[in-house]
């Protein structure tokens, strides 16, 4: 496990070496449904909120915005992309509120990252599709929700809708930072929903560009 932790990190520290001095600039118009998600996180005063794979940060810092009585965490595996997340989040004076950590999302484990079992809200943010074992990422986030807390995910969608010049470009694109969206994720989290009796909201979003779903857990 040490070796494949090692090179998915080296693997993303060299995507993102560059790319991450420009990649909230760059992203903005396709990573859509961001702030959607983090719009209805609806975190309670004092909840503690996880970011898995958190990049440049800002996600976290608009969480942290918007929830000013909630604490953050986040962690990433590319050292590259947490150096700008830190620089980002000093300069937007959060870091009171805002832990980050170095580690793989596959095997996270949030009591030994920053001390804190469980969480309220946990998110994902366009993570899923640039890893492998996104299945097992989300088992482990399931595991680490409080009672009544609930897991927020976004990410690309099937693009069924949308014209196949469109689509077809789309995923050229996406292939070149080993991005590839998950078709099979409406299923699995409908699979994981019922096998903890959870509920589940799985909407699509712009003509299946991205799809956005929350799994909550009621206790």
């Amino acid at each position: 496990m040490f070796d494949q932790t090692a090179n998915a990190a080296s693997h993303m520290d060299q995507i993102y070496r560059f790319q991450r001095h420009i990649y909230d600039f760059t992203r903005k118009p396709y990573l859509l449904g961001r702030d959607k998600l983090i719009s209805e996180l609806v975190v309670p005063d004092g909840g503690h909120v996880l970011e898995i794979a958190c990049g440049t940060g800002r996600n976290l810092i608009s969480a942290a915005r918007t929830y000013p009585k909630g604490q953050f965490y986040g962690f990433d595996v590319s050292r590259e992309m947490l150096e700008t997340a830190a620089a980002s989040i000093e300069h937007s004076g959060y870091r009171h509120c805002v832990r980050l950590a170095l580690a793989d999302a596959v095997e996270f484990d949030g009591e030994h990252i920053f001390g804190q079992k469980q969480f309220d809200r946990i998110f994902i943010s366009y993570a899923l599709s640039m890893i492998p074992q996104w299945r097992e990422i989300l088992q482990q986030a399931i595991k680490s929700l409080a009672p009544d807390g609930s897991l927020h995910i976004v990410d690309f969608h099937h693009q069924q809708k949308m014209p196949s010049w469109f689509r077809g470009g789309l995923l050229a694109w996406l292939n070149k930072f080993s991005v590839k969206p998950r078709i099979q994720l409406k299923s699995y989290v409908e699979y994981l929903a019922e096998d903890d009796a959870m509920t589940l909201r799985f909407e699509s979003l712009y003509n299946d560009y991205a799809c956005y779903a929350v799994l909550t857990r009621k206790n």
